[in-house]
């Protein structure tokens, strides 16, 4: 028995980390939703949520109980298994970049072995990382563009030709910025040689100096506008378009299908802040930190997980800022920004950086 407890301790501790993880990304998923409905109100001139719990709180979880009690509509004519499995399709291709995500440094300054059987033999630093794989970059890309199938399914699905359009839109929408998008990440690689998230900080660190937002600045501000209409945002927002397709793609869903739809349109948020975070702000690393606190240890490791929490937060803000200020692209004029601006732009900033790296390591 004991050495089945043994065996099995290691795998408990990473089912603890999945959980502890999801559960922390779906916190900040539910608090975004309420950041945004209370800048928004800043900005147009109102309050905001502020009746549910103190300074409205508990708004996200009054909004959950309503998607559980409200009628679950189902169309007559609509494909019903597909129609069901859309919504799961986004939401869990949404959610399992999580898993390769590195939330901060190893901590190397405590001996295991004190926990029960310890963490298996030779381990002596533990991860703030769930899975750390050497195509992580890859990983994120190839799963967030599968989300996309949910959406388009969910929108042929419906019957319903408000939510065709929409689904037909996000195809089209995926594929004209999905190619500037992964451009634009080539040059992070090439700096940091490698296409693991870890490795790719760890590039960054020692100096905000080398950030790759410095000498990527081209690709960051190419990642930057394809990831707002990766994500269907403002002003890219035309798979939802209100004024002309009532909801898009989710027109006819409702109750808790409609909020796995609304989730992972968040979570694909929180993907995209991470992803700009490790990619070119340094990812968990806090200039002059090291000096301050011992690398390895666990108060370096708990300030090192705040700051990257703290950056991934800005950026949310910054993508609800965006919402309540910029107005919404027509269609042609977002697909004809995609193909005749934003990947020439990402392809030529390929081959610069492919030239000045290939002249640095002569």
């Amino acid at each position: 028995m004991e050495s089945i407890a043994k065996t099995a301790f290691p795998y408990a501790v990473v089912a603890v980390g999945i959980l502890l993880a999801f559960q922390g990304v779906l916190m900040i998923v539910a608090y975004t939703v309420l950041a945004e409905r209370k800048v928004l109100g800043w900005i147009q001139g109102r309050i905001g949520p502020n009746r549910v719990g103190p300074w409205g709180v508990l708004q996200p979880f009054a909004d959950l109980l309503k998607f559980i009690f409200k009628e679950d509509l189902v169309p007559d004519k609509s494909t019903k298994f597909i129609y069901f499995l859309a919504p799961m399709v986004a939401l869990v291709c949404a959610l399992m970049p999580i898993v390769v995500y590195p939330f901060g440094p190893a901590i190397t300054s405590v001996d295991w072995s004190f926990l029960p059987w310890g963490l298996g033999e030779g381990v002596t630093a533990l991860p703030l990382t769930i899975a750390r794989i050497d195509v992580g970059v890859l990983f994120v890309l190839g799963i967030t563009s599968v989300g996309v199938y949910g959406i388009a399914l969910a929108g042929w699905s419906s019957n319903s030709k408000y939510s065709l359009m929409g689904g037909l839109r996000s195809s089209a929408q995926m594929i004209s910025y999905e190619l500037a998008m992964g451009a634009s990440v080539i040059g992070v690689v090439m700096l940091s040689q490698s296409l693991d998230l870890g490795q790719v900080i760890n590039a960054q660190i020692n100096s905000p100096w080398k950030w790759n937002i410095i000498p990527q600045f081209v690709g960051f501000i190419v990642f930057l506008i394809a990831a707002f209409a990766e994500t269907n945002r403002v002003p890219f927002d035309l798979p939802e378009a209100e004024t002309e397709l009532v909801a898009g793609f989710h027109t006819e869903y409702s109750a808790l299908k409609f909020a796995l739809f609304f989730m992972a349109e968040y979570v694909n948020m929180f993907t995209v802040s991470v992803m700009v975070t490790v990619l070119f702000l340094g990812g968990w690393y806090v200039p002059g930190l090291g000096h301050l606190l011992t690398p390895g240890s666990i108060p370096y490791a708990l300030v090192s997980h705040v700051a990257f929490i703290g950056k991934i937060c800005a950026f949310l803000f910054f993508y609800i800022w965006v919402r309540g200020t910029l107005p919404r692209f027509r269609f042609d004029q977002l697909m004809n920004f995609g193909w005749k601006f934003l990947l020439p732009v990402a392809l030529a900033n390929v081959i610069v950086t492919t030239i000045v790296v290939f002249f640095l390591n002569r």
